[in-house]
Order: structure tokens, then sequence, then C-alpha cells
């Protein structure tokens, strides 16, 4: 999705010479063919979140149309202030472009995972917020909101879905409809990917909403007659449907604890249910169906730090 990313902006970018980038340190080599363009246009500021989002801030106030990129923690846990002050409450427009969110970057522990920031952005007044799950779903999203005036926060992920679905910006997706079915299995992002394995061949319907905010309550009202359960690698999504008004959802997702644990995302997802067999348990438990639980298949390579 990274590469996507660069794609799309240096499309951008021969078309709007208001565009720039500003950089905390990573990503830089990546965008090698943007930075010989456009060398006034890519700033890397190095390993200071905060001044990142103060120096889009004073950009965008004088007409500039700045993305901001970095690693996910960094820029939403870090530095909330800024985005909640010299972003949100100023009204400038700003696209906010992470990665590393939840546990992309698994090795890395507890510093480098983040999944609360979805559920922060989504609480500041005036914020977009946007969890794609392909490239072709970052593409349409970024074009939508890059230049209408309002802070944007897009994480992109190490992976994605895999799955070809139609995309618009602030629009939820009908991904499986069953006729008769008694629950809706809702999710953002490319765990879509393991609940669309999960649920083959259960009778539920499954909706995705790759725009978390403006949430797309229309779509999830014509579902509120079946039971709602929320599979989600992150906070955010849940906090959003169960603030609609008069909505009622499960969440099957984190754990209320670190993960101290080694391994890959896979591994990671495997530890805490949000693999393909443990979506598929917690589906058919919620719903009470009889089917005996799935096997997890392949060896379990999480390590336990003490």
């Amino acid at each position: 999705m990274r590469q996507q990313f660069k794609k799309t902006v240096l499309q951008l970018a021969e078309e709007d010479d208001r565009l720039v980038l500003l950089f905390g340190d990573i990503s830089v080599f990546l965008f090698n063919d943007f930075s010989q363009k456009y060398p006034e246009r890519l700033l890397n500021i190095g390993i200071c979140e905060n001044t990142l989002i103060s120096m889009a801030a004073g950009m965008s106030a004088t007409g500039y149309r700045p993305v901001v990129h970095t690693i996910t923690p960094f820029v939403t846990e870090r530095s909330y202030e800024q985005v909640k002050l010299d972003l949100c409450y100023n009204r400038f427009g700003c696209t906010i472009v992470t990665v590393g969110g939840s546990f992309d970057y698994a090795w890395d522990g507890a510093t480098h995972h983040c999944y609360t920031d979805l559920e922060l952005m989504r609480m500041l007044p005036g914020m977009e917020v946007m969890q794609p799950g392909s490239k072709k779903e970052f593409d349409i999203l970024f074009r939508a909101c890059y230049k209408n005036g309002s802070p944007s926060y897009i994480r992109i992920a190490a992976d994605g879905h895999g799955l070809d679905l139609p995309c618009e910006f602030g629009k939820g997706i009908i991904v499986q409809e069953t006729k008769g079915a008694e629950v809706t299995v809702i999710t953002s992002g490319p765990i879509l990917g393991n609940v669309a394995e999960a649920c083959s061949g259960l009778p539920v319907n499954i909706l995705y909403f790759p725009t978390i905010k403006p949430l797309d309550v229309s779509l999830l009202r014509k579902f509120d007659d079946t039971d709602l359960i929320v599979v989600h690698d992150a906070f955010g999504l849940f906090e959003a449907i169960t603030a609609a008004g008069g909505v009622k959802a499960a969440y099957h997702g984190l754990p209320d604890e670190f993960c101290c644990y080694y391994g890959a995302l896979d591994d990671i997802r495997r530890e805490i249910g949000l693999d393909p067999a443990g979506i598929r348990n917690a589906v058919l438990e919620y719903s009470g169906c009889s089917e005996a639980p799935a096997r997890r298949a392949g060896p379990h390579k999480i390590v336990k730090v003490n």
C-alpha cells in the first residue's frame, strides 16, 4: 500500500503544485523519484513528529496542501495535542498518512504497536478517518480527501484483504448479504480478508467500512434488525458504530492487555484470535451455532516474553 501512496502522490503532484510532503524520517528513499522531480516539495523533518504537525498547519494556513507521513504511534499518540489544536481547532486541511498501525510492526514491541489511532483521531472534531484495506481503496480515498480543506487521517497497512471492492469516501460496502441472516459481521481495513475467510459458508452478513468517520449510518441502519458483531484489530470502528445512536453491537478484537509476544503480524493475530479460525469461532459462539470450532492451521510460532 505504501507503493500506491508513492504512485498516487506522484500523479497528483504533476497537476497540483500546492501538494507538499512532510516526512518523519521514513519512506524517504521510497520517494526518491518524487524528491528528484520536486525537491522543494518533499521535506524530511526527521524524528520530530510534533513539529511535523505544526509545520503542516502553518503550510495549510498559507495555501499549501500538506501530507504528513510517519509511523502511526509517533504522530497520533505522541502528537495528539498538536493534531487537536494546530490542525483540528484551526480547521486546517492536512492529510496524515501513517504506517505501522496495530501490529504491522509486531516484532518491534509495544513502542511500535498502535491500535488506538483510529479512535483518537475519530474523537477530534472535524477529523476524517479512513482505514483502506487495499491499494485501490487508498488511491480512491486519498484523492477524495487530500484537497477538501479538512484534516484527514489515513492508516495504510503492510498487508491487504485481497478483495476487489467498490469504494467511495464516506460509504460502507456490503461484502456478503445472506437472506434471513440473524447476524451481521462488521469490519474495516485489511482484517476483512480474515473475516471473509472465517465467515465462508456461514449464514451471516458482512459489512465493510473503509471510512470510519464520517460513518455510513444509512447502511448500518439497513441491518440494525440483526445482531451486530464488530471484528476489528483496532479501536475506533466499534466505538463509531455504537455511537451512531440506538445501535448495539458486540466486539471481537483486542484484549485489554499489552501484546507481550514476539512474532510476525499473522502470529500476533493468531494469538489474540483474529486469524480466520479465531474469528470463525467467535462468530459461531456469538450466533449460537453448534458447529464444532474450526481447527487452527499451522504451527504456533508465538514466543512469550517474560
